[in-house]
This record gives C-alpha cells, structure tokens and sequence, in this order.
C-alpha cells in the first residue's frame, strides 16, 4: 500500500481539469472554441470587406464573441479550479491509500473510496496523477500529486500500481 499526504492547491485543481477535458466529454470544448474564434472573427471580416455598410453594433457583437472563445478555452480549466477549490480547501490535509482495490481519500470533513472500476484510467502531468471514472464521459475525476509521495522511487512505484490496475490515458 502507498500512503500519499498532501493539501491540494488551485494548481493542482487546474492542472486535473486540463486532464479531464482531454480525455473526458469535455474534449469537445478543445475545438469547438477555437471553431467558434475563428468562424466569428470570419464573419466580422466579411462584415467589413462585403458590399454595403457594416453595421457597427453587429461586428462589435460578432468581434466580443470571437474574443471571449478564443480567450475562454486557455482560461477554462482556471476558473473551473477557482470554483471547486474553496470547497477542497475546507477539506484540509488530504490522505490517500493506495493499493491493489483502488484508493481511499480521508480529510477532515471526508472519507471516499474509489475501487478501481470507477477510477479505470488515469493520465500523468508532470506534477500528478489524475484519476478519471470509467464512464465514456470521464465525468469523475481525482488527482494524486507527485509532491505528496516520501520519495522520487514512490513515483515509479505508483506508477506500477496504477499500470496494474487502470488504463493509462
């Protein structure tokens, strides 16, 4: 069994939804932001070349809707942190086992067990391990930063264990 003691961060939030909206349903965001960016800032663009005069409320609606998505994808997994966050600090010092039936988190105000058929995959950070349910939607997600571990050789070892037991994203 490993033991992992550690107080999550804002970072640590952010970095998990990153994961999470790689490989969970939220992937879609990936490129229908951008999409939206670029379809809206073609639009303003034909607004202002095409015959007749551009209508100044349409193009300053169709620019401020090409900024917001093309600003809101790399900001997303921020301010989704920034609001789960408060509720994980109130938490405190997080204690996770892991071992060959899955991980067990303990707090202060908690305690959660996740076998491994809900936590089936998994994807590495360079700070962490971020767990993701089993469902085509990766909906669920917990992370297991590599800080929390008493020594680099724990890392590997998780590793394994992980290996073992989910699919690696």
């Amino acid at each position: 069994m490993m033991e992992l003691v550690y107080t999550p961060t804002r970072e640590d939030l952010a970095d998990a939804v990153r994961v999470q909206m790689r490989h969970g349903s939220f992937r879609r965001l990936r490129w229908l932001l951008p999409s939206v960016a670029v379809l809206a800032f073609l639009v303003v663009v034909l607004m202002l070349t095409g015959p007749g005069g551009a209508e100044p409320g349409r193009v300053a609606l169709m620019a401020s809707l090409g900024l917001l998505a093309a600003v809101l994808g790399p900001v997303l997994p921020r301010l989704v942190a920034r609001q789960m966050f408060p509720m994980v600090e109130r938490q405190g010092e997080h204690r996770a086992s892991v071992d060959e039936q899955g991980v067990r988190w303990v707090t202060r105000e908690s305690e959660v067990v996740g076998r491994w058929q809900l936590m089936a995959r998994y994807a590495e950070t360079s700070t962490q391990f971020v767990l993701l349910s089993a469902d085509k939607g990766g909906v669920g997600m917990a992370a297991l930063p590599k800080r929390a571990l008493a020594d680099a050789g724990d890392v590997d070892r998780l590793r394994e264990v992980l290996d073992r037991n989910a699919t690696r994203m």
